[in-house]
Formats: C-alpha cells, sequence, structure tokens
C-alpha cells in the first residue's frame, strides 16, 4: 500500500559553543520526535555549533569522516527516519576550502545527499546588520534533491530560500518539498522570513519547510527561529515561537496532487514566451 502522508519534524534546537553537547542534545531530540512519528526530521542551519564567520575554521569537520556526520548517521538509524542533518562547517579534504554544509541520510543511517550553500550569506543594511560569509566559506556548485519512499525532496540552506529559481527547478524535477535549514535574523527575519517561504510554496505548489535554531541573546549573532512548516497552496500549517521546541506536520500527498489539479500550473506555463529553468 502506497503511502500518501507522513509527518515531518522540525527541531529549533538552542545552540551553546561546546560541540559534543550539541550534538547529544540533537541526537536526543531526534529520537523524540521520532517517537512522536516523525519519518523526516530536520535540524537547523549550524546545528553543532554557532554561527558566525569567526567559528566556521574551528568547527569544521571533513564529510563523512566527522564527529557530527556519525553521530547524524546513528540517529538516523536508530530512529528509522530519513535526517536533514541542518547544516555544519565542512572542511574539504582534498582542497582544505570551507563550506556551509548539509548532510542527508536515509533510516539505515546512509548518507544520501550533501548539499553545500549555494549563495552565500552577504549582506549590508547600513546601521542594522553586515554579514559575510564569503570572508570564511566558498559557495557550493550543485542543486541537490533526493529521492525517498514518500517522494523526492529538494535541500536549500538558509540564504538559498532567496532565489526562486532553486525551488522552482526541484518543483519541475519532481520534488514534493524544499527543505531550508536556515537562521535569519532580527532584522530579515520579521521582513520576509515568512513571506519567503510561502512565495515558495505556493509558486511552486509544494511544501516548504524551514528550521531554525533557537534565540540565544547572549549570542554573538540573534536567529529569528519561528521554525515553519507551509503547505502547497501557501498556507502555514505548523510554526512555533523563538525558543527551543520541535514542530510536526503532515506531508500529505493527497492534498498536494489535489492542489496541484485543481490549479494546473504545470501544464499551463508558456515555455514558448519564457524560459524552463529546469532544463
Amino acid at each position: 500500500m502506497t503511502t500518501t502522508t507522513f509527518k515531518i519534524a522540525c527541531i529549533q534546537l538552542s545552540v551553546t559553543s561546546d560541540k559534543s553537547e550539541n550534538l547529544k542534545k540533537a541526537k536526543n531530540k531526534i529520537m523524540e520526535a521520532s517517537k512522536n512519528g516523525a519519518k523526516l526530521i530536520v535540524l537547523p542551519e549550524c546545528f553543532n555549533s554557532p554561527y558566525g564567520t569567526q567559528y566556521f575554521d574551528q568547527y569544521a569537520e571533513f564529510i563523512p569522516n566527522g564527529e557530527s556526520v556519525k553521530t547524524l548517521s546513528e540517529a538516523a538509524k536508530e530512529a528509522k527516519a530519513y535526517i536533514i542533518g541542518g547544516s555544519i562547517p565542512e572542511r574539504d579534504e582534498t582542497t582544505k576550502k570551507l563550506y556551509n554544509t548539509c548532510s542527508v541520510y536515509d533510516p539505515e543511517g546512509n548518507l544520501i545527499a550533501k548539499h553545500r550553500k549555494v549563495h552565500l550569506f552577504d549582506i549590508d543594511i547600513p546601521g542594522r546588520i553586515t554579514f559575510q560569509e564569503s570572508k570564511t566559506l566558498d559557495p557550493g556548485n550543485s542543486l541537490t534533491h533526493f529521492d525517498t519512499e514518500y517522494g523526492k525532496i529538494g535541500v536549500g540552506i538558509c540564504y538559498d530560500i532567496r532565489f526562486p529559481e532553486m525551488a522552482m527547478i526541484a518543483a519541475r524535477k519532481g520534488c514534493i518539498a524544499m527543505i531550508y535549514p536556515a537562521a535569519f535574523n532580527l532584522i530579515t527575519g520579521p521582513l520576509h522570513w515568512e513571506l519567503l517561504q510561502r512565495a515558495r510554496a505556493l509558486d511552486n505548489q509544494i511544501y516548504v519547510a524551514t528550521c531554525s535554531p533557537a534565540r540565544d541573546m547572549n549570542a554573538t549573532y540573534n536567529a529569528w527561529g519561528h521554525s515553519t512548516v507551509v503547505d502547497p497552496n501557501g498556507q502555514i500549517v505548523a510554526t512555533t515561537d523563538y525558543e527551543e521546541d520541535v514542530i510536526y506536520a503532515e506531508i500529505d500527498l493527497n492534498r498536494f496532487n489535489h492542489i496541484r489539479e485543481s490549479i494546473p500550473l504545470n501544464i499551463q506555463r508558456r515555455f514558448d514566451l519564457y524560459t524552463n529553468v529546469a532544463k
């Protein structure tokens, strides 16, 4: 019998400067989500370290041989769930370059996908916030989609959500959802966090989920929080505030198909007038 619904969990983790403590807490929360029925479990951006260019080099690990990766693999196997491992600072074993990287695991604990953040967070809002990931990190050079028993899933990281082409390509390649581990801040969060998620979902008629760290006002970077799941109609089906929390939502493939059949954008596009970015 084909499964038409499954539960997703987004773990809004409180992250500290203690990597071992972060990993222990992440695994405990994964097991909690699994016991509550989640089959796809998401961690936040930079879940094993504080978020900031000054931390990336210190906390960086090789993939697949790093401590964080081994923890996620074990957790996925024990939880019998797909794990989207937020992101960690990754050091390439060959080039020694640093990346902001999400690793994905199947219910057997196998590493099945790796996404290096494609669009680096380089912004300057005068008098409000300046941040340059490119001072430390290199950008990834590929888009990431992976297969599950429920359907194909796409992954982006934080700033990637601002570039609609990524979600458009994912949707046209058959993805039922885009997942974005992310850490918006107190300036851009109130302005754009919810708006971007609903836009990506509505335009592409897919589920969109974001997973943020919990807010820590004593940290050098203050996350907005508000991890959220949006359905293909652009409606919020689960969200939270800024404290540590786990949110759950049902991904309903019958609803996914109904929305697409009711407003059939996929067969109404005019590629004779504009380019199909998925080609």
